[in-house]
């Protein structure tokens, strides 16, 4: 099996230099949403032999120093789609039309602010608390979970754009697969954290994906992306309060 999905997996998730070959086959794009859980793994798996070096550092230290790390490697993908979706949320007022147009507005307003805010408050405390737990095994949850929700969404959830990676990732996605993957994830997941984290992530995803029905009939990669931080940012919540 060719390593082009991984590589484009890579290349869009995160800041990690990897060389597609060009041109594109757009098979290959659509087989690359395969690979975002494999992304996921990847990204906690550097963001946990960093929380190792630093594990003679306090833990408010590691826990920013990790955090940090975490939006650098994805380079804010994610957080760019929460704040592009919240500005658009409320000033939508309800309109799909309006609320699409708001989300190509490169600006960013008070309520995404607040919210980018409010979202790193969180996954810091949360994290200063994992580590301090030891408890490793939610961190990665977190990210790959959240990934792993990316192509649940692009199966079940009509793409409103047409034109840009999203259709193309849509367009081509192998459902098959990604049905069998999706359940293997769901499995190992209980196996390994039983069944509290995949729960609140699957309640999560499912409010989300229902705001976006409702407000834009599909979904965007703005709305995908906030789904990201915000199912992280559940996960990491759901980990340190059971």
């Amino acid at each position: 099996m060719s390593l082009q999905p991984l590589l484009i997996a890579l290349q869009f998730l995160t800041i990690i230099p990897v060389r597609v070959s060009i041109p594109v086959n757009p098979q290959h794009i659509g087989q690359s949403l395969l690979f975002y859980p494999v992304v996921g793994l990847i990204l906690s798996s550097i963001l946990l032999i960093v929380a190792w070096l630093l594990n003679t550092q306090s833990l408010a230290v590691s826990a920013v120093l990790i955090l940090s790390l975490w939006v650098v490697l994805s380079g804010g993908l994610h957080l760019d789609g929460l704040a592009d979706s919240a500005d658009a949320w409320l000033g939508g007022l309800g309109d799909r039309a309006k609320t699409l147009l708001i989300m190509k507005d490169p600006a960013s307003g008070p309520i995404a602010v607040a919210l980018l805010i409010l979202v790193l408050l969180i996954k810091f405390v949360m994290l200063v608390e994992l580590l301090g737990q030891h408890n490793y095994l939610a961190i990665i949850f977190a990210i790959t979970l959240a990934r792993s929700a990316l192509p649940l969404l692009f199966l079940t959830t009509p793409y409103v754009r047409q034109d840009g990676i999203g259709a193309l990732l849509v367009a081509n996605q192998p459902r098959i697969a990604t049905q069998w993957l999706l359940a293997g994830i769901a499995l190992l997941s209980v196996i390994f954290s039983g069944f509290i984290l995949l729960i609140s992530a699957l309640l999560v995803f499912l409010i989300l994906r229902y705001c976006m029905q409702q407000r834009l009939n599909g979904t965007t990669g703005d709305t995908a992306g906030a789904m990201v931080e915000i199912l992280e940012t559940t996960i990491l919540i759901t980990a340190v309060i059971i």
